[in-house]
């Protein structure tokens, strides 16, 4: 139930994008319930001193998820003052048995980040999704595509370095282990 280097690079894209991680308030809000990706953030960006931030309806957060070291939010509002980093998560409706939203249109209206929430956040907040986004739903289009604000086209870059290097260390390490080639 993870996605380490999803994390990884997520890391990587803030250190470069904000110049640290440590001390950043980050507020990850989607489907945290089913998400590989917040599961693993969670970890990787407490653990490098940020302030982790969750939101999400109350049948998508984890219970005990303030376990994780996180601060668990229901209404997105609450959660966006102050932060430098807002990343927001796919609805994973292909995880999802039941009902978990009444309607995308109400889930954007919710917890859709969108430019009147954007402006809680820090004047200077970086915008991130891993991907694949559902415009409209968990993003507005031009949140999305503002190349001053969106690190989105950044992490898809990281990810492949961060998993080519990833690859690289792993491999290494077999070829030193008796009985690899």
């Amino acid at each position: 139930h993870e996605h380490p280097t999803q994390a990884l690079l997520d890391a990587l894209t803030i250190q470069r994008r904000k110049g640290r991680v440590e001390g950043l308030a980050v507020t990850i809000c989607g489907d945290i319930l089913h998400s590989r990706v917040a599961r693993s953030n969670m970890f990787c960006l407490a653990s490098l001193g940020a302030e982790v931030r969750v939101v999400a309806p109350p049948a998508l957060m984890p219970v005990g998820v303030e376990s994780f070291g996180v601060r668990a939010y229901q209404h997105f509002d609450e959660a966006l003052p102050g932060s430098d980093v807002v990343m927001m998560l796919r609805l994973q409706n292909e995880r999802m048995q039941g009902d978990f939203i009444a309607s995308p249109r109400e889930y954007y209206h919710l917890y859709g980040l969108d430019s009147r929430r954007l402006a809680l956040a820090k004047p200077d907040a970086l915008v991130m999704h891993p991907g694949p986004m559902n415009r409209g739903v968990e993003i507005a289009s031009h949140i999305a595509d503002d190349l001053e604000r969106s690190a989105i086209t950044e992490q898809v870059e990281m990810g492949v370095a961060v998993r080519m290097a990833c690859l690289d260390i792993l491999t290494r390490h077999a070829r030193g282990v008796e009985g690899w080639a």
